[in-house]
């Protein structure tokens, strides 16, 4: 079942020295993220055009062939007909700050409910949203820009492919090509927007720029709301492997695991692209660091050097292990997952949603590894598939069939 390249594998590891592991979630988080607070996002985006549970999706013969109790796969690829996860976030964002602006403008409180009706729409039309983007949140952000009626302007760096490019574009967007990574693009996004002033709607944070971004953290907890109620017989969750980036939706399920289930909650797992791993060199120097990445990894969506500063305060407290994986471990996993090899299902898994699953197979196939993360024959493990075939035609390429050619996986745990 397993291609020896997961036997071979260079893979990174760190137990984070300072995991506060049977401390209580700690009082000055909650001005980050609130599991409560969030609780209002959840409420909105449930009422949202096209919304419904994504599946929770049991991968059984995967879970026997490494010998853990289970194995579940969160499958954002259906998420508002968008592939991916980030369309909690972004879009979120972009609501959350039309609000701010309307109400501060009119010197009244606006409500969400009003906004999506189009009683502001002369006011919306006045306020023009930027990001820079990797692909996913850039095409929440132009979806939410279109679906409450703001113009929406987006940076993408040089190799965002084509066809996210076009993705973002079909749903109203300007999009700007520039030079350089991601992090050359969220800056010239900022210049831009102090110029013109357009108003930055990004997933990571900076000295300076903080508060909205908590918004797109507060969007992700709709995917940990619908887990929770999946969960078969409401199982104990011993492990989460969770993909890395800036950090935002790692920051997000750390702070919601933490407060949801405190003390006996899942070990946590942060995984990165060995060419990417901003998050990991962080957790190893104690401090935000900086990495220059020399090449791009194929995990697109986690092509990120430089953390999330909201996220980071969280992780460097909650996170337990951090790890790399290489950029091979990552088509033979989507491979076997749209032939259904790890389960009843077939699933259709971009890039960037395989990292947590790649490196959870990689870590089984060493005792060392599987020993220092406890996981054994009653480990029940989360992983969240955060994206489809975001680019259709590079995941033909790897997959070697087209995303429409993929038998549709069945909904199994969808309702709870």
């Amino acid at each position: 079942m397993f291609e020896p390249i997961f036997d071979q594998a260079d893979i990174h590891y760190l137990q984070n020295p300072a995991a506060s592991r049977q401390a209580p979630y700690p009082q000055h988080l909650r001005a980050i993220f609130d599991i409560e607070a969030s609780q209002q996002a959840v409420n909105e985006i449930s009422q949202w055009p096209g919304y419904r549970p994504t599946p929770l999706h049991s991968l059984d013969v995967l879970a026997d062939a490494l010998g853990l109790g289970a194995v579940y796969y969160k499958d954002e690829a259906g998420r508002f007909g968008l592939g991916s996860f980030k369309s909690l976030g972004g879009a979120y964002e972009v609501l959350c700050l039309l609000q701010e602006q309307i109400s501060t403008e009119l010197g009244q409180q606006v409500t969400f409910a009003a906004i999506r009706s189009g009683q502001y729409a002369e006011q919306v039309r006045q306020i023009t949203v930027i990001t820079a983007t990797d692909g996913n949140h850039g095409r929440s952000v132009a979806w939410g820009a279109r679906l409450f009626g703001c113009p929406c302007v987006i940076y993408i760096h040089a190799e965002v492919s084509e066809g996210r490019k076009t993705a973002m574009e079909s749903l109203g967007a300007r999009v700007v090509r520039i030079d350089g990574n991601y992090d050359d693009s969220v800056a010239a996004a900022a210049e831009a927007a102090d110029k013109n002033g357009w108003f930055i709607v990004s997933d990571t944070s900076w000295q300076g720029y903080t508060h909205l971004p908590k918004h797109v953290m507060a969007g992700y907890t709709v995917m940990a709301e619908e887990i929770a109620a999946q969960l078969p017989n409401r199982a104990q969750l011993s492990h989460t492997f969770v993909q890395g980036g800036v950090g935002g939706l790692a920051g997000a399920m750390c702070g919601d695991q933490w407060q949801r289930y405190g003390q006996h909650r899942p070990r946590f797992v942060v995984v990165e692209p060995d060419r990417a791993d901003c998050l990991y060199q962080s957790a190893r120097n104690g401090r935000p660091t900086e990495v220059r990445m020399t090449r791009e990894t194929i995990m697109a969506g986690m092509s990120c050097g430089r953390v999330s500063v909201l996220a980071w305060a969280l992780l460097c407290e909650g996170a337990d292990d951090f790890m790399t994986i290489p950029d091979s471990l990552v088509p033979p996993v989507m491979r076997a997952l749209a032939e259904g090899r790890y389960g009843a299902q077939h699933i259709v898994a971009g890039e960037s949603a395989v990292a947590g699953l790649a490196a959870l197979i990689a870590v089984c196939r060493r005792e060392d590894l599987r020993s220092a993360l406890g996981l054994d024959q009653l480990s029940q493990v989360l992983l969240y598939g955060t994206e489809g075939a975001t680019d259709p035609q590079i995941y033909t390429q790897i997959v070697g069939r087209r995303p429409e050619e993929i038998p549709a996986a069945d909904g199994d745990m969808e309702q709870g």
